[in-house]
């Protein structure tokens, strides 16, 4: 007998059909037409079925990027289902496509917003167990979004509309999640189990950090440690036999390496012959020259060129590594990872320019020529300072005329119509395909738009609210707006899963079924007038 696992609804039909004629007169009461179409709204049964058709995609869109680097890929970070669903449904409608678009769940947001403790700062103090959590949300929600969908096309079909090619090609919501796991949450062994629990839940990628767990900062901020790269690609390997484990051979693993902004080690490694990793890691740690008589008591030396040197150590512990050398450990620890099993690099960097990002993509590059990063759009970023003070120095460098231009200056609200302004938004709207041609960038991301939208969109709403506006100013800036622009979740019981429990209701009870759609359902005073008349020319016809 086949399984109902499948999407065809055809199929699934057969199935229920056959599956009828074993059991005999006790399935009496069981439709085929609503088992098969229950099928199909439920595509995906678990997490592994999300994590394996998702780690396909990812694979399929970095083949497709390596042959043609406008080919990349975008996703914006979300802190709860809904956001994710509601995201993904606008991609949907504005695009028509979910192609090449993915979610990223991005571990400040979780610790910021998710956590059990209240809202926490980014240094993985937040519950493990949270971000498993959180990839099963947005899931479901995602897996609702095809059920309330799909409902609708089936509701459409039985009223005489012609939609079944609608119904047979019917692109789901499911898209892939890369997953923040930060520094691991403890040793490998700690990494492999939560690794497990977040691809269990429909995790396709894993995103790993080079920091200490226990000393892991925002990598926007100062004060990151890193450990050296023998600590790292053992938790890249404890990824890798997670993927492996559950069956998820396509797995994808994103090496982040903090070592631009970081400026300390906790640990050094054992080197057992020169020039190997321990040895190249600890070459850019900060030493002076010494003799065995300037030695303190427990103090920690090294032979490094046939001479005694001492390592400087902070009074918490943590050793120095020597300015300057935080490009050259960026490209080791990048090349490194790549040689030992991830699959796209993650660089984090102090501002979004183009030509640094470039210029250690191309040092890679040299060793690893398919080398290809997730990249950061941080809100951390000044954008339009950024790019203004990038503008500024091309101009002036081209012989501009820029006394017009107060350089300390540039967020000033009277320059926004200048050339220099104009220039500068041009390079933010161009920056990620630029970005992705000249310096390798794979994936762009915003980790934190949907926490910064929601403090936008609550500061506004409130200042007119509890304002002269009152009620004004939620019907004239967010429903009328949902309305017009034709937001799903303006009918909010539907987005619900009201419509979809009511015919499911009926499934199962038949005329006994109480429903929540009805003559006294408000709801429907958001029903389009022109969406009803093209029905009823359809029905017509």
């Amino acid at each position: 007998m086949k399984n109902l696992e499948q999407s065809n609804y055809s199929s699934a039909l057969q199935t229920v059909r056959d599956l009828k004629a074993k059991y005999g007169t006790t399935w009496d009461t069981i439709s085929p037409e609503s088992a098969a179409r229950m099928a199909i709204q439920n595509r995906f049964k678990t997490g592994l079925d999300i994590a394996k058709y998702t780690a396909a995609i990812m694979r399929k869109d970095m083949a497709e990027y390596d042959a043609n680097a406008s080919n990349y890929t975008q996703s914006l970070g979300s802190w709860h289902g809904f956001v994710a669903q509601q995201n993904i449904i606008a991609v949907k409608k504005h695009h028509k496509t979910t192609s090449k678009r993915y979610i990223y769940l991005s571990g400040w947001m979780v610790a910021a917003l998710r956590s059990e403790f209240g809202p926490l700062p980014d240094q993985s103090m937040h519950e493990k167990t949270t971000v498993p959590a959180l990839i099963k949300e947005i899931y479901d929600f995602l897996r609702q979004a095809d059920a309330i969908d799909l409902n609708d096309l089936f509701r459409r079909l039985e009223k005489g509309e012609d939609v079944q090619d609608q119904i047979d090609n019917f692109e789901t919501h499911i898209v892939p999640i890369i997953a923040d796991i930060d520094a691991g949450f403890g040793n490998e062994e700690a990494t492999y189990l939560l690794t497990k629990k977040m691809i269990e839940a429909g995790a396709c990628a894993i995103q790993i950090e080079n920091q200490v767990s226990d000393a892991k900062q925002c990598g926007h901020q100062d004060g990151k440690v890193t450990v050296p790269h023998e600590d790292f690609l053992s938790k890249i390997n404890a990824i890798r036999y997670a993927f492996l484990e559950l069956g998820v051979d396509d797995g994808v693993i994103v090496a982040r390496t903090d070592s631009e902004g970081a400026s300390l080690t906790q640990k050094l490694p054992v080197s057992t012959e020169p020039g190997d990793l321990a040895s190249q890691y600890l070459a850019f740690v900060e030493a002076e020259e010494i003799t065995i008589g300037e030695a303190k008591e427990d103090d920690v030396l090294l032979k490094r060129d046939g001479k005694l040197v001492r390592p400087v150590r902070l009074p918490n512990g943590l050793y120095q590594f020597k300015e300057g050398t935080n490009i050259d450990r960026v490209v080791l620890d990048c090349i490194t990872s790549l040689q030992n099993g991830a699959d796209l690099l993650w660089i984090e960097t102090p501002t979004p320019n183009v030509k640094q990002i470039a210029h250690m993509v191309n040092r890679i590059r040299e060793v690893v020529p398919t080398a290809k990063l997730v990249y950061n759009n941080s809100p951390s970023f000044n954008w339009t300072l950024n790019f203004r003070n990038q503008a500024y120095d091309e101009m002036l460098a081209a012989g501009k005329d820029m006394t017009g231009y107060d350089r300390g200056n540039l967020m000033d609200a009277k320059y926004d119509d200048s050339d220099l302004c104009r220039r500068a938004d041009d390079r933010i709207r161009t920056f990620q395909m630029d970005s992705s041609k000249e310096a390798g960038i794979f994936h762009h991301l915003i980790t934190l738009p949907t926490y910064h939208t929601t403090a936008l969109h609550m500061n506004d709403l409130t200042q007119g609210y509890y304002g002269e506006e009152g009620m004004l100013a939620y019907v004239k800036g967010v429903q009328r707006q949902e309305i017009r622009k034709g937001v799903a979740c303006v009918k909010h019981q539907r987005m619900a899963g009201s419509n979809l429990g009511d015919d499911h209701k009926t499934f199962f009870a038949g005329d006994k079924a109480l429903k929540a759609d009805g003559a006294k359902n408000t709801s429907d005073q958001f029903e389009s007038k022109k969406t009803e008349q093209k029905r009823e020319l359809v029905l017509e016809k």
